[in-house]
């Protein structure tokens, strides 16, 4: 019977001692994998491997994730207030609108949710699995990593994801990243052999955890268990909801405790006023309750969902996934974009073009050597690999690899920057074979090939070897080296102590070219003000050559090498102000990350490799394709099925449309709200009654929010696109100080309008009515005016949407003193005098406001 997954820490204590076959026997598995139709039983029986995080939420989870906000939870509680003082309609219009907001977010979140998983779908991570059919040895097939079960055998090499808990068979050079469950930055080496038990569980050197990754080497491995029962999975459940807030996230929770504390302070002020003045503590208390109702943003969240998922949709048209929701406003807030330069200014299809020995002369020997490191290596494959490996014709026609066989190999990692194989010839000969970047393969050098002949490498060498190769980077040609040693065989494994005294070869030059997009792309991002900084690993020479060919001003080069020799408030200061950074290791990409963001920047960075996964997740939008390394998948927020610039475009103007209209609502209810604030506490003050009715203060709000809900399809205008937006609390306020007592001054008009002209001193309900009427008129009309810096209806037209709302809520205003509806809420028919008198207040209103906003907008901006 299999090992039970969900067996204590000591299981793995007492896995790590036992030999492979041990522990596969212990599986019920082999070393050959398990059929498709017991791994078709074990899915059943253990499930799907995903963690907690990654489950499909139920209806019920999401209503709860959309109902339980400060907010809702304070209009509930007036509600029930308001039903124990008796009154039970207030009570129904308060639970009304808690609905309203709470169902139109669930109905949103709902589609967007089901929309995501279809996307996600979409950019599967996949595992090389052992799925015998029949017989032993069967070669591995990708399958997706939710099928796998505890016994399937798995292959790992550079740029995996461990995708599950397992234990190793075999490894070679295995370097694994546990940061993610340690928080350890270095890398840990892992092995196959049995061990005896260390002082942890991430201590066990035959043990790798979901959650890492492969940095480089390979192994086999053997599931020992999957999904929740993981180390990974328990640590999920553990922090799952503790997502870092982004600056949106806060700023959002910000704006709302200063409704809330408006509120605080404004509810007991109101409550007291009216009940000193009037006598009535009960219809005082009444008033109270329905004031703190009109003053909480209670559309805020359902804005707010709404905005994200239609945005999620909307990139999803153009070839942008969107794994985590609150990621596309960064997405709009982004000024710089960080990103590698290949596939993104250049067009991602590196040919081989050029195979020469140290005097530039072409050499087949060169071409068959690399074709061998290539073909024979196990690891990871990268674009250059790729292009060796398509000159196919060489195969056919000279059979580059009959007569060799694999030794052993020696994987590539990012330190030193090559990667060996070690292949034995006809003759019993084993012949290691090293390619990578030159200063590294020079630096193992010893000797050099000049056809059949070698000498010894010396200084006049090395400076004609710098002075081709630039030659060739100068013509935007990537260049790498190769070198070989012959060996006697006397032994079968080989490790980077071997890589010495080698022979250099020649080099193979390959050419990547520029995207013809490139250039249209980057000037369309600077148009809306993203600055493109170029972070690559390459050269400084290919990498200038290749920003000229594109357009981009590449200036003064910051090289790895003098980023390794700063501080992080140097790196700060000088970051700013460079355009391209060459030469750059995976770390110094995140350093750099950081240090832009240190400056105040929101900083998007651009990967697709392993060496791009500490950037990604530094970043405060980490963006990654469909063809990328798991890790860099795990990693990024947003993911483009087609890795282009153009598509970033349309990525950063969602973002910044989608803020657009959540802050066009909270303008709107921090303004009105503070106007309705001034006006409420002047009325309590001088009327011998109260100003509105509760209800009518809940029916008020109701077709309000009603009018609002229409936000997330507003129209944006080009220029409020044409620039980053962020979050800033202290415009927010300035806007809410000076558009909100307009209102006021409007209300106070209407109050001397009815109290002068239509003589309501003495009749309450027809002054209730004026106002009900004046009120949601201003109020609903006004977000025309708020939304734009343009001239409304003329410059700029809002959503048929937005404009059929506000008609509703007008026309429902106009009717309801003439319905018996009206006669319930204790509304009564308006005089036809007040009709041109109220016209007259809402157009001076809009008029005021225009002015006063065209003003704010001179002098601030919107």
């Amino acid at each position: 019977m299999p090992l039970d997954s969900s067996e204590s820490d000591r299981g793995f204590a007492d896995l790590c001692r036992l030999s492979p076959a041990e522990v596969c026997a212990g599986l019920a598995a082999t070393p050959d994998g398990l059929t498709a139709e017991e791994a078709e039983r074990r899915l059943r029986q253990y499930g799907p491997n995903r963690i907690a995080s990654e489950g499909r939420a139920t209806a019920l989870e999401e209503l709860w994730a959309v109902a339980r906000n400060p907010l809702n939870a304070l209009l509930l509680g007036l509600a029930v207030v308001s039903y124990f003082l008796g009154d039970v309609r207030a009570s129904i219009v308060i639970a009304v609108i808690v609905l309203l907001a709470v169902g139109m977010a669930f109905v949103q979140q709902h589609r967007s949710n089901r929309a995501a998983a279809e996307l996600r779908a979409m950019v599967r991570t996949t595992a090389s699995v052992r799925r015998p059919s029949g017989g032993g040895g069967e070669p591995f097939r990708e399958i997706a990593i939710d099928r796998l079960v505890p016994g399937d055998v798995v292959r790992l090499s550079a740029g995996d994801m461990i995708p599950a808990d397992l234990r190793l068979l075999d490894a070679k050079d295995l370097f694994v990243n546990q940061a993610a469950l340690t928080g350890e930055a270095m890398p840990a080496e892992k092995f196959a052999h049995a061990c005896d038990k260390g002082e942890g569980p991430f201590d066990l050197s035959n043990i790798c955890f979901m959650g890492a990754n492969v940095v480089s080497g390979f192994a086999t491995g053997v599931i020992v268990r999957t999904g929740a029962k993981t180390y990974f999975g328990r640590l999920a459940r553990e922090i799952a909801g503790r997502r870092v807030p982004t600056a949106f996230d806060r700023g959002i929770d910000r704006f709302t405790w200063l409704m809330i504390r408006f509120m605080a302070a404004m509810v007991p002020a109101v409550f007291l006023i009216n009940g000193l003045t009037k006598g009535n503590w009960l219809e005082a208390l009444f008033f109270a309750v329905a004031v703190a109702v009109g003053l909480t943003p209670e559309m805020l969240p359902m804005i707010v969902t709404v905005n994200l998922a239609k945005g999620a949709i909307a990139l999803s048209r153009a070839k942008v996934i969107v794994k985590r929701l609150h990621a596309i406003q960064n997405f709009g807030a982004m000024d710089i974009l960080c990103t590698d330069k290949t596939g993104t200014l250049t067009q991602d299809r590196i040919i081989l073009k050029r195979y020469i020995d140290i005097h530039g002369e072409e050499c087949e020997r060169v071409l068959q050597y690399a074709f061998l490191n290539s073909h024979f290596q196990s690891g990871l494959r990268n674009l250059l690999d790729n292009a060796v490996l398509a000159h196919s014709e060489l195969h056919l026609t000279h059979g580059a690899d009959s007569g060799y066989a694999k030794v052993d190999e020696i994987p590539f990692d990012f330190s030193r920057r090559r990667l060996s194989v070690v292949v034995s010839r006809a003759d019993g000969r084993h012949v290691l074979i090293c390619k990578g970047a030159v200063e590294e393969i020079f630096a193992v050098c010893t000797r050099y090939a000049d056809g059949e002949q070698t000498g010894m490498l010396d200084e006049s060498h090395f400076a004609a070897a710098v002075e081709e190769t630039c030659a060739l980077n100068m013509d935007g040609f990537r260049v790498v080296a190769v070198a070989y040693k012959e060996l006697d065989p006397v032994k079968t494994a080989y490790s980077v102590a071997d890589e010495a005294d080698l022979t250099l070869l020649g080099y193979v030059a390959f050419l990547d070219p520029p995207k013809e997009t490139a250039r249209a792309a980057l000037a369309s991002l600077a148009a809306k003000g993203v600055q493109v900084k170029v972070v690559t690993g390459d050269n400084e020479v290919i990498t200038r050559k290749i920003c000229s060919e594109v357009g981009l001003a590449a200036g003064e080069i910051l090289t790895g090498g003098r980023i390794e020799a700063m501080s992080d408030a140097q790196l700060a200061d000088i970051a700013v102000r460079t355009t391209v950074f060459a030469k750059v290791s995976p770390a110094q990409k995140e350093r750099v990350v950081k240090a832009l963001r240190a400056q105040g920047h929101v900083v998007g960075f651009l990967g697709d490799g392993i060496n791009d996964s500490p950037a990604l997740k530094a970043a405060d939008v980490g963006i990654s394709v469909d063809s990328a390394v798991d890790i860099a998948k795990e990693s990024a927020d947003i993911i483009l099925l087609e890795k282009s610039l153009l598509v970033l475009h349309a990525g950063v103007v969602e973002g910044r449309r989608i803020f657009a209209n959540i802050i066009k609502y909270i303008r709107m209810g921090a303004s009105s709200n503070f106007g309705n604030m001034l006006s409420v506490l002047g009325a309590s003050i001088f009327l011998p009654f109260l100003p509105m009715a509760p209800l009518q203060i809940l029916t008020n709000n109701l077709l309000y929010d009603f009018s609002q809900t229409a936000i997330p399809t507003d129209n944006v205008d080009d220029e409020y696109v044409a620039r980053p937006r962020h979050w800033d609390i202290g415009a927010l306020f300035r806007f809410m100080v000076f558009i909100g007592p307009l209102s006021s001054i409007f209300d106070y008009a209407t109050y001397g309008v009815m109290i002068y002209v239509f003589d309501a001193w003495t009749n309450a309900r027809l002054f209730q009515t004026g106002w009900f009427v004046e009120s949601l008129l201003t109020q609903t009309l006004i977000i025309h005016i708020i939304r734009t810096a343009r001239v409304p209806f003329v410059q700029s037209h809002a959503s048929p949407a937005l404009i059929a709302t506000t008609v509703i809520a007008c026309a429902i205003a106009i009717a309801l003193p003439y319905t018996w509806v009206g006669g319930e809420l204790g509304f009564v028919p308006l005089p036809h005098a007040y009709w041109p008198l109220v016209a007259a207040l809402v157009i001076g209103y809009a008029v005021l406001t225009h002015l006063v906003k065209a003003w704010f907008v001179r002098r601030w901006g919107l």
